[in-house]
């Protein structure tokens, strides 16, 4: 077995470290987007050279869940902005389950909000930090407790862990739906559905042709809506 790089041993213990203290009571939204605000406990990294020290660095912010998209390998593999690993992967599913296999694909964003030192153990932050989110009643507040100097890592856990928790919802709520059956070309139910989508969005101003196009050529089935997609264009540009 090759010995594993310091840096990645310090990722994993971030990860093995790192605790969901408190999830959202709801899981992530099938058919919409999902705002999930959340609170990320850490111990400052000076209390390595100073353990008495009773301080806790808050750090606060909104993870945005978007509405999770139905794929396949293939569609994996037209996609943009993944490292060469994980292009591989792709490639890997290709010929493992089939380019047209329908799978759910998530995507997020990180909104950061502040960051705040009190002079308070984690322990009794977080029995206050709950407190208040009991009083206030709000579903999507999470508490994470996590390692300072990983932090990042310590979020990414946290959205593995409630994308798990998730998939299975949201995989029901397709199939009730029939979403996740087979149309023509090779292109999911749910896929197409979007795809419908968008052109009223298109249509609206509210995306981009270039978003559109991008879509259909990701497909592999730009010249089949091509006709509709100029219609679309020309109509806008008569309006």
């Amino acid at each position: 077995m090759t010995p594993m790089e310091p840096e990645n041993e310090k990722i994993e213990y971030a990860a093995l470290h790192t605790q969901v203290l408190r999830y959202p009571r709801q899981h992530l939204a099938t058919f919409g987007v999902t705002n999930i605000y959340y609170y990320l406990v850490t111990r400052p990294l000076y209390s390595e050279i100073a353990p008495t020290a009773e301080e806790t660095v808050i750090r606060e912010g909104r993870v945005i869940a978007e509405r999770p998209r139905i794929v396949t390998p293939y569609y994996l593999t037209r996609l943009d902005g993944f490292s060469p690993d994980a292009r591989r992967y792709f490639e890997t599913l290709l010929r493992t389950r089939g380019p047209d296999e329908p799978a759910l694909f998530y995507s997020y964003r990180n909104e950061p909000k502040g960051l705040s030192i009190v002079a308070e153990n984690w322990m009794t932050v977080v029995d206050r930090l709950s407190a208040d989110i009991d009083r206030k009643g709000d579903p999507l507040v999470s508490i994470i407790k996590g390692e300072d100097a990983f932090w990042d890592v310590s979020l990414l856990k946290f959205i593995y862990e409630i994308t798990a928790r998730s998939v299975p919802s949201n995989v029901a709520q397709l199939g009730a739906r029939g979403w996740l059956g087979m149309s023509h070309g090779g292109v999911p139910v749910g896929a197409r559905v979007m795809i419908e989508e968008m052109f009223e969005q298109l249509a609206r101003g509210e995306i981009s042709a270039a978003d559109l196009e991008q879509e259909l050529n990701r497909w592999g089935i730009f010249e089949e809506y091509q006709d509709r997609f100029f219609a679309v264009i020309r109509g806008r540009r008569h309006t």
